[in-house]
């Protein structure tokens, strides 16, 4: 979202959106210990504009996030992110497991 420029943060000019993105996470990832074990990494956020996370979801490593993500996992289930994944505009529900082979 933000490069050095002259010593100071300024807004990543390839940033499509005016402000920063808006981030709702739901309390499963309130405590530190709990939102790191939910990330393989930070996910690209540059092209985001709003994301909703609820439920028992956990992110892979190098995940891009574009345009509004909304992800929600029912009671009970839980969703994986795979590693490399790149949500564009999407909206997931309930219960998903993606694993290598």
């Amino acid at each position: 979202l933000y490069t050095m420029k002259s010593g100071s943060l300024v807004t990543n000019p390839a940033r499509q959106f005016a402000s920063v993105p808006v981030i709702k996470l739901g309390p499963e990832f309130k405590k530190v210990g709990s939102y790191l074990e939910r990330f393989g990494s930070t996910p690209d956020v540059l092209e985001l504009d709003h994301l909703t996370v609820s439920g028992d979801v956990a992110f892979g490593s190098s995940v891009s996030l574009k345009g509004t993500v909304i992800i929600v996992a029912n009671p009970g289930s839980k969703i994986m992110i795979p590693k490399g994944a790149v949500l564009e505009n999407k909206v997931i529900t309930g219960n998903l497991h993606i694993l290598d082979h």
